[in-house]
């Protein structure tokens, strides 16, 4: 496929790294730009209208969680004309580099979130920790991180056994600490599944005035690609943007989890485990085929 019939509809799935890189940053000429930031790191901006989503992403999951292998910001941008602007690592590196902060430090003396009216952060994991981590490059804005680690620092978090590698990164300097880099952010919710222990207890740091934190019981380990399948991350976005999301409109949202098999499962696997048998039929009756 030549370049010059590339648009936002065409799928980028399948592509190599360097060729999916080379799309990507051909799309975001016309109306935005592609940088590289140092060696494992990437940002691609596009601007639509006065309404801007940040999302962090990884080279790796972007293919995983869209069926056109493009950015997730990209579908809110095709569906509501907003702004996006995607930084994306080649691994977990929870954004942690020099060039990363300098990129940030860049648009901040540029005055670049300044031009935009609304400024919305995402990213879930170690996307969610850069969302939350980087969003104080934008005073006022709102942030919504799925299951964010707070820090890997292990003098904070020693009780996190899950990214013992990262230990020697450090997370002490600039954009460091996620919750306190959520100081300056309007409104900032946390999403968690409270009986996964180690995300519940990182999102105990980010108890702060402004942060929401939305609990989502029996949702597991992967509540980013459960939302996207549950079609509702772009209505957590949308109300998040519009400064509508609490608590009582989140549970309506999740509703939906009702007709979500990987729910069903987990709900039932929970009700086995505690020996509760009686709701344990009655939930396999609920999800049976009639």
């Amino acid at each position: 496929m030549s370049e010059n019939r590339l648009t936002f509809d065409t799928s980028l799935a399948g592509m190599k790294k360097a060729d999916w890189l080379s799309a990507v940053e051909t799309l975001c000429d016309e109306d935005g730009y592609f940088e590289r930031l140092g060696r494992r790191h990437y940002a691609a901006f596009v601007e639509k209208s006065d309404t801007l989503l940040v999302t962090f992403e990884t080279l790796q999951g972007i293919p995983a969680l869209s069926s056109l292998a493009q950015p997730l910001g990209w579908e809110m941008m095709q569906d509501n004309g907003w702004s996006t602007l995607c930084i994306a690592s080649d691994g977990d590196t929870w954004f942690r580099d020099k060039s990363v902060y300098g990129y940030f430090d860049r648009l901040i003396d540029d005055g670049f979130f300044d031009e935009f009216e609304r400024v919305v952060f995402y990213g879930a994991g170690p996307c969610g920790y850069a969302a939350a981590a980087f969003s104080v490059a934008a005073p006022g804005a709102r942030v919504l991180a799925v299951q964010p680690q707070a820090t890997l620092d292990p003098r904070v978090t020693e009780w996190d056994d899950r990214f013992v590698e990262m230990r020697r990164t450090d997370f002490t300097s600039r954009y460091g600490y996620a919750p306190d880099m959520l100081d300056a952010a309007d409104a900032a919710y946390i999403v968690y599944d409270p009986r996964e222990r180690l995300d519940a207890m990182h999102a105990a740091l980010f108890t702060r005035p402004n942060v929401c934190k939305l609990r989502i019981r029996h949702m597991g380990g992967a509540i980013q690609t459960d939302l996207l399948e549950m079609d509702q991350l772009p209505a957590l976005l949308g109300a998040i943007a519009d400064g509508t999301l609490d608590e009582v409109a989140f549970s309506k949202m999740m509703r939906a989890r009702r007709m979500h098999p990987p729910y069903l499962r987990n709900v039932l696997a929970a009700l086995d485990n505690d020996g509760r048998d009686v709701l344990a039929l009655a939930c396999l009756l609920y999800t049976s085929p009639s």
